[in-house]
């Protein structure tokens, strides 16, 4: 099987094209660094199956990055039939160095010069044939986020693996430089006046971070204002097919097989498939502002302060992909040299709101909170998130430094094709898919068990397992506003934090809008956003440690990991509780 790798800087649309040419969804977006292990997919090229590998973005093959080791170390033990190098028609220049040191590697390749559509706009003309000539290699002009001239790349890669190897030619940096200097006309003023204009507002010293706050507020205002109907309507659509479908199937099993089919594992899966409209809309919204390049800003606006807490802007990019799932966030520091740098990141990434999290919040915000509250509570969630991971890195700043200098691609502001949105939006209905099939499932009837057992007691009643062990425990978490049904649904979450909004269905027998009274009947708004604020703080999921405990191979590093936000979350939970119980009155 012939094997195709897609290599070049970062943010030069390699996993744009190879979404495009494979059909596989890797994550895009407008900032360095996404790709952060080997992406891999099967293509067929006319009569056979090729098997494309998309490599991570460097800078360099002779740096020290983990990402430039994997790909020096891939090119060295596992080289590819040919390289696809795909370079960023309008920044050129700086990837020369790059393109040179791969050609001397002497693998057969083609170059892929992309985003012509942003060349052309700032007048950039490329002779792409004499080029072809100069480099003695294939050259072909595209933008894979538009599709145009990706359709050429086939034919050309069936073209490549049919010619007799002849002897690779090996120019010198200069002469690479010499190639394109001869081939491409850039206009004296070429520039991006759209980014230009924008950034002059958006990288205000003094007013570029409150316009970020204020987007992200109005960003949850959006997801609230046109998620929540769409959400009561999935919870309508759920609970009928329960009642109309479901329970007249059911009516001739046994009653414990029917408890464990429809208040087990139907009314766990349901409540939570009821939020996926609202988790799907916040992530296409947060997509948007990903693609545009305004979260590169971002890091950018916060690498000030972010030094001085021993972070840098890189560290807070990661946290923003934690947003989305701590765990490529956490493999996304790879791109990080700094040990202790590196180490102090992955200590605070755990404390992003993820998307897991998101659907807790999302549950007992809507429940407990006014529409015109609602956004603010979630924007406290976020603000509490960046705050932990500050507090976090002045604690340890001293046992992890930071020696490595901050350098960020600013990349132009760019607006996302609907296809990137749609693709955003299924990746996370995949991802709750996936985790149900897992967690979610196996979660939901341990606890069904445990609230149902031993046999002849009232379900979820004190005289159950659940009862008891949540009454066990009464002490740790009472001081805390957290009752015995939410002790018990901590615990899960600590397997996946999808499985707490299940648990509690299954813990109190109803689903839908039911539950949601139910819950409003059991606690008060403090115990809710104590209960979230637990949620948010406390240990990270089995995955997110796994993933710390394969990145940093150290037990004593993971074993922190659990414990301090472990101890954390208690003491900010009863700090909060107490206060908010003392000013309620």
């Amino acid at each position: 099987m012939k094997r195709v790798a897609l290599l070049g800087m970062p943010n030069t649309g390699k996993s744009t094209l190879f979404n495009r040419l494979t059909g596989a969804h890797a994550r895009v977006g407008n900032w360095p660094g996404l790709t952060v292990e080997l992406l891999n997919a099967r293509l067929i090229v006319g009569d056979q199956v090729v098997h494309m590998v998309d490599l991570p973005g460097i800078y360099d093959l002779h740096g020290y990055s983990d990402d430039e080791r994997v790909v020096t170390q891939f090119l060295d033990t596992q080289p590819p039939d040919l390289i696809i190098f795909v370079l960023n028609t309008s920044q050129y220049e700086r990837q020369m160095n790059l393109l040179s040191q791969v050609m001397a590697k002497g693998i057969p390749m083609m170059l892929v010069m992309n985003m012509v559509d942003e060349a052309s706009a700032m007048g950039i003309d490329v002779e792409v044939d004499a080029l072809s000539r100069k480099l003695q290699i294939p050259i072909h002009f595209l933008s894979a986020k538009y599709g145009q001239g990706v359709e050429r790349l086939q034919p050309a890669m069936r073209q490549a693996f049919g010619e007799v190897a002849a002897k690779p030619y090996l120019p010198t940096l200069a002469e690479v430089q010499k190639a394109f200097s001869e081939s491409i006309n850039v206009p004296a003023q070429a520039s991006n006046a759209t980014t230009e204009k924008l950034d002059k507002v958006l990288l205000h010293p003094l007013f570029g971070l409150p316009i970020f706050f204020v987007v992200m507020l109005l960003l949850f205002q959006g997801v609230f204002t046109i998620g929540k109907p769409l959400q009561d309507a999935a919870t309508w659509l759920l609970s009928e097919f329960r009642m109309v479908a479901l329970e007249p199937l059911f009516t001739y099993l046994p009653a414990v097989l029917q408890g464990l089919l429809l208040d087990g594992i139907y009314n766990g899966l349901s409540t939570v498939a009821s939020f996926v409209p609202l988790i799907v809309l916040f992530f296409l919204f947060m997509g948007m502002v990903e693609d545009t390049g305004y979260l590169s800003r971002a890091a950018f606006l916060m690498d000030a302060l972010m030094a001085k807490f021993g972070l840098d802007g890189r560290s807070f990019v990661m946290l923003l992909m934690g947003f989305g799932c701590n765990v490529p966030a956490l493999m996304g520091t790879r791109v990080i040299r700094s040990k202790g740098l590196r180490y102090l990141t992955m200590l605070t990434i755990p404390f992003s709101l993820c998307s897991a999290r998101m659907q807790v919040f999302v549950f007992f915000i809507a429940a407990l909170f006014t529409a015109e509250q609602a956004p603010w509570v979630l924007f406290s969630l976020y603000v509490m998130s960046i705050l932990m991971a500050i507090v976090t890195s002045l604690i340890f700043k001293r046992q992890y430094v930071n020696n490595d200098a901050f350098i960020l691609e600013m990349p132009p502001y760019r607006f996302p094709t609907m296809r990137q949105m749609v693709l955003a939006g299924w990746q996370e209905v995949r991802h709750f898919l996936n985790r149900a099939t897992r967690f979610i499932v196996i979660g939901v009837v341990m606890i069904w068990v445990l609230t149902n057992f031993p046999q002849g007691v009232q379900p979820g009643s004190i005289d159950s397992w659940a009862g008891q062990l949540g009454n066990w425990l009464q002490p740790i978490f009472q001081p805390i506003g957290i009752n015995a049904e939410l002790t018990i649904a901590l615990l899960f979450g600590f397997i996946a934090k999808e499985i707490v909004i299940g648990s509690l269905a299954v813990i109190y027998g109803q689903e839908g809008a039911a539950l949601v009274h139910t819950i409003t009947q059991h606690i008060t708004w403090v115990e809710a956003y104590s209960f979230m604020l637990f949620v948010l703080i406390y240990t990270p999921c089995v995955s997110t440690i796994a993933t710390i405990r394969k990145e940093t191979k150290s037990l004593s590093f993971t074993a922190l990991s659990v414990v301090w936000p472990l101890v954390a979350a208690w003491l900010i939970t009863f700090v909060f509780y107490k206060v908010a119980i003392w000013l309620v009155g």
